[in-house]
């Protein structure tokens, strides 16, 4: 395993993902739109369930 995908795959990249999640389905609620089902996914959030949650 290279050096640069250890970084992907480990802490940081996970790290990085999440934030990136974070920052868009924050973006997408402020604007009024429903966010993208993968990065609801990847905060923990059922895409399911996202419609009955009070926000």
């Amino acid at each position: 395993m290279s050096f640069r995908q250890s970084i992907r795959d480990g802490f940081l990249g996970r790290a990085f993902a999440m934030l990136s999640a974070a920052n868009a389905v924050s973006a997408t609620i402020e604007s009024g739109r429903r966010p993208k089902s993968r990065d609801l996914r990847e905060l923990g959030i059922d895409p399911s369930m996202y419609g009955r949650l009070n926000h």
